[in-house]
C-alpha cells in the first residue's frame, strides 16, 4: 500500500471518532443545560378553598359548591393537575387557591392529602376554608344560613346498635376507645372570632320557596331568615335523617365536650385530620350553608322527607351556595389584603 493511501485511510478512521466525540460533547452540553434549569418555584398558598362538588362546569351554568368561588378568584387561572386529587387546583396571583375534593370522608381527604404533599405548592403558611352545603336541625338553624364551625366532630368511630335492642329512650351509640385524637377537633377560637367579626353582617340571599318551606316547621330557629352563625359541624358518611338521628348527633357533640350540633356534613373532620398531620389545625375554617333540615316537619315521616314529592323540596339551594361565597370571601379577602399581619399566625382580636 502506498504511503498516500495509508495516509488517507488513517484520516478516514480518525474522522469518525472525532465527529462522534463532537456530537457527544454537544449532546452532553445540551443535557447539562436542560438539567441545570431551575424548577418552577412552588405556589405560596395564602388561602386554600376546598369545595366538595360542582354540578356541571365551573362557570356559566347551575352553580354547585365551587362555581361562585371559581368565578370570583380563578376565572382566568390555568388548572394545575395533581396526581391523586379528584380535580385540578386553581390559583390566582394573590395566593388564593382552590379545588373540588369530592364528596365523603375518604374521597375528600385523599384529594386533600395529594394536594398538600404535591411539590407544586407551598402550604407552610396557608389558611384553609372547607366549604360546602349541609343540613341543619330545625331547632338550631334554617335554610340559607351560613355557619362557621367551632368544633368538628366525627359522627362515626364508635359502636351503634338497633333501637329495638336498647332500653327505650337511651342512646344507641358508644364511642370506641382509641379514637380520642381524631374523632373531634376544636378549631382555633381566635380564627372563628375573626371570621364572625368579618362576616356576621353579610347581607344574605333568600328565596320565596325557602320562606314558604320554613313555615312547615314550628321551631323559631327554622322560621328565621338566613343568618351567619357558629356551632359544631358533625361529619358523617351516612346521610342521617330524622329526629332520632338528630338527637343522637347532639348527644355525641355533648359527649365529646363540643358546642351545640348545628350542621351535618360529610367531609370536614376527615379533611382537617389530614391538614393536622402536616400543618396543624390553627388555620383551619369550616364554612357550611344549610340547604335542608335534618328531619321532616311534624306532619311528615322521615321517609317522606327523604323522598319528597315533586314541588315539595326545600328550595333555596341557589341562594345558599351564593351565600357561602359571600360570607367566606370576606374572610379570604381580609387575610390576603393584610398578609403581613396574618402570615405568622392568627392575629389577636
Amino acid at each position: 500500500m502506498s504511503s498516500f493511501k495509508s495516509s488517507l485511510l488513517a484520516v478516514r478512521w480518525l474522522a469518525v471518532p472525532a465527529a462522534a466525540l463532537l456530537f457527544t460533547a454537544c449532546a452532553s452540553t445540551s443535557t447539562m443545560t436542560a438539567s441545570t434549569q431551575a424548577p418552577a418555584a412552588p405556589v405560596k398558598v395564602k388561602v386554600f378553598v376546598a369545595a366538595m362538588f360542582e354540578i356541571g362546569k365551573n362557570t356559566g351554568d347551575r352553580a354547585g359548591e365551587f362555581q361562585h368561588w371559581y368565578e370570583r378568584y380563578w376565572k382566568d387561572a390555568k388548572p394545575i393537575a395533581v396526581p391523586g386529587a379528584l380535580q385540578p387546583v386553581y390559583c390566582n396571583a394573590d395566593g388564593v387557591c382552590g379545588s373540588v375534593l369530592g364528596m365523603g370522608k375518604v374521597n375528600s381527604s385523599s384529594s386533600m392529602q395529594a394536594i398538600l404533599l404535591n411539590p407544586q405548592f407551598d402550604f407552610s403558611q396557608s389558611y384553609y376554608v372547607i366549604s360546602g352545603v349541609a343540613g341543619t336541625p330545625p331547632s338550631r338553624g334554617t335554610i340559607g344560613e351560613v355557619s362557621w364551625a367551632t368544633w368538628l366532630v366525627d359522627y362515626d368511630l364508635g359502636h351503634r346498635w338497633a333501637p329495638e335492642e336498647n332500653k327505650p329512650g337511651e342512646p344507641t351509640f358508644m364511642p370506641r376507645k382509641g379514637y380520642e385524637e381524631y374523632r373531634r377537633f376544636k378549631l382555633n377560637p381566635d380564627l372563628v372570632g375573626w371570621a364572625m367579626k368579618l362576616s356576621a353582617d353579610t347581607p344574605l340571599k333568600d328565596s320565596d320557596s325557602a320562606r314558604k318551606y320554613r313555615l312547615r316547621y314550628p321551631d323559631a330557629a327554622a322560621r328565621r331568615a338566613p343568618f351567619v352563625g357558629t356551632g359544631t359541624h358533625m361529619t358523617g358518611d351516612t346521610f342521617f335523617h330524622g329526629p332520632g338521628m338528630s338527637k343522637q348527633a347532639q348527644y355525641i357533640a355533648k359527649l365529646y365536650g363540643a358546642d351545640d350540633y348545628v350542621i351535618t356534613e360529610m367531609e370536614a373532620a376527615a379533611i382537617t385530620l389530614v391538614i393536622k398531620r402536616t400543618h396543624g389545625t390553627d388555620r383551619v375554617m369550616s364554612l357550611r350553608g344549610a340547604v335542608n333540615f335534618d328531619q321532616g316537619n311534624p306532619k311528615e315521616t322521615t321517609l317522606q322527607h327523604l323522598d319528597p314529592a315533586p314541588g315539595e323540596t326545600a328550595g333555596g339551594f341557589a341562594e345558599t351556595v351564593e351565600n357561602i361565597e359571600l360570607v367566606g370571601s370576606r374572610v379570604v379577602d381580609h387575610i390576603v389584603a393584610n398578609w403581613p399581619k396574618w402570615s405568622g399566625g392568627v392575629p389577636k382580636l
